[in-house]
């Protein structure tokens, strides 16, 4: 059993860090990545009230600079809403509605249950070619690994606006080690289907 444990650590260890290493040489600043015609921005957790919480408030915030900046023209925001009382592409579109960004430059997609889901929806769906990715250092390499063998050329600019507590930082870390692999045998092997629909380019 002990055996068996080391490797399969070793295995879960190797996987995150190929993908760390695809993703270094596509992940940016604000300031020097190059421009796009989208961002994506991941979902994450709301608050008691239903706005946008500190993790998703720092990607969205991410994504406002890149738009004031010039380097997107839309931002598609992607998140998980399958209760009425849970709806993270309206809490960004909030926050960003209210650090001036246009709303017809604001497109949201409200099945984004997961990483996995948003980049397929995001090539299906929205017909998005390529993009700059908006995510946290943590899930970057996940996000860039996804988006890119889905179908949608990205690069990424990490959500680096605040400062998380260690012990959140090392959760999030730990968990993907557990991710990362599930993302490559999902899309190497079981390619699952998430929740789909008619087509709706955000660009003519």
């Amino acid at each position: 059993m002990l055996v068996i444990g080391m490797l399969t650590l070793v295995v879960l260890s190797f996987t995150k860090l190929v993908v760390e290493l695809f993703a270094a040489p596509r992940t940016f600043t604000v300031d020097n990545v190059p421009a796009e015609r989208a961002a994506i921005v991941f979902g994450a957790g709301l608050l008691r009230d239903g706005s946008a919480g500190p993790v998703l408030s720092d990607r969205v915030n991410t994504a406002v600079q890149l738009y004031q900046q010039g380097k997107v023209d839309k931002l598609l925001m992607s998140g998980d809403n399958r209760f009425v009382e849970y709806n993270e592409p309206e809490a960004m579109r909030q926050y960003a509605l209210e650090r001036g960004v246009p709303n017809e430059d604001i497109v949201l997609d409200y099945a984004g249950r997961r990483t996995y889901d948003t980049c397929y929806r995001a090539k299906e769906i929205f017909q998005v070619q390529s993009a700059i990715l908006v995510t946290q250092s943590f899930h970057m390499p996940r996000a860039l690994f996804l988006c890119n063998w889905l179908g949608v050329e990205s690069t990424g600019v990490e959500a680096n606006n605040r400062y998380f507590r260690k012990v959140s930082r090392l959760y999030w870390n730990f968990r993907e080690v557990f991710a990362t692999p599930q993302a490559a045998w999902e899309v190497y092997v079981t390619q699952p289907l998430p929740v789909l629909g008619k087509p709706e380019p955000i660009f003519e």
